[in-house]
């Protein structure tokens, strides 16, 4: 949130709402500020708007140097954004009653600006908090994705699972995952975590993840099944067909069909060799 960049889109994108919040609400009693067209309203209010907004622009780049030589902690962004609310509400207060002057009570009129004032910073405020955090994570995502497809020292690689719009919603390391199980439109994924058998719904499917799986040895052994092949303990053939056995307690056996027999014969071919 006080980054430059993200300081700037808040302050261009709060303006903007600003705008259509008093052209379409009038709050601040602002449709008797001026008995022109609708047009000319619209022009008015944004110049008073671009006024209001020199408060955001003056308090963010006080924020911005502040942040440069001392952390800004949760409870003083609050504060923070408390001062811009009292200060904004301050200026639409006396703006109104200089338009209406002796009409209005002051302390009312305040009051009614500081709620007004709430929704035209908090609302953006808030959308853009959800929107930096999100680009946050997935940047972190991101670095955790490259650290583990590149791999460090003796530290196994990560194996990152996307859902169908190609967002990052779970990364599990090689050795913990344990087998993909196709389940309608979603894959549930089977992976160890501190020793225990944990199971991931991803809205996915079986198809799309053999591709960025099939270099780390996780195969597709069936129309619903991919496995990684690291788990296999045991290859059965019995009467009802192939099935792989892991060395995992209450995982069930995979089973192999036809389709996919050879594939896994060979992978066990050329890793038994």
């Amino acid at each position: 949130m006080v980054e430059r960049s993200n300081l700037t889109r808040l302050v261009i994108f709060t303006a903007g709402f600003a705008l259509l919040f008093i052209n379409l609400y009038k709050p601040f009693s602002s449709g008797g500020w001026y008995p022109v067209s609708g047009f000319m309203f619209f022009v008015f209010s944004s110049l008073i708007i671009l006024t209001g907004v020199v408060v955001v622009v003056v308090s963010r780049v006080l924020m911005y140097f502040r942040a440069r030589r001392h952390a800004i902690t949760h409870g003083q962004y609050a504060a923070w954004i408390a001062a811009e609310i009292f200060f904004m509400a301050l200026f639409y207060t006396i703006y109104t009653l200089s338009i209406n002057e002796g009409e209005r009570d002051a302390w009312h009129t305040f009051r009614e600006s500081v709620v007004n004032t709430s929704l035209v910073l908090l609302l953006p405020y808030a959308m853009l908090l959800l929107y930096f955090s999100r680009r946050d994570k997935e940047r972190q995502l991101q670095r955790v994705e490259e650290q583990g497809a590149r791999g460090n020292g003796d530290r196994p690689p990560l194996l990152s699972f996307r859902d169908e719009k190609g967002d990052e919603r779970l990364s599990v390391s090689r050795p913990a995952l344990l087998y993909l199980e196709s389940s309608d439109n979603y894959v549930v994924i089977s992976y160890l975590n501190k020793g225990a058998v944990t199971r991931f719904l991803l809205r996915n499917t079986l198809k799309a993840l053999e591709a960025p799986l099939a270099p780390h040895d996780v195969l597709r052994c069936h129309r619903s099944f991919m496995v990684n092949l690291e788990h296999v303990k045991v290859i059965r053939r019995d009467k009802e067909g192939i099935s792989l056995e892991l060395g995992v307690e209450k995982v069930p056996d995979i089973p192999v069909s036809k389709t996919y027999g050879d594939k896994i014969a060979r992978w066990f071919a050329r890793y038994s060799s």
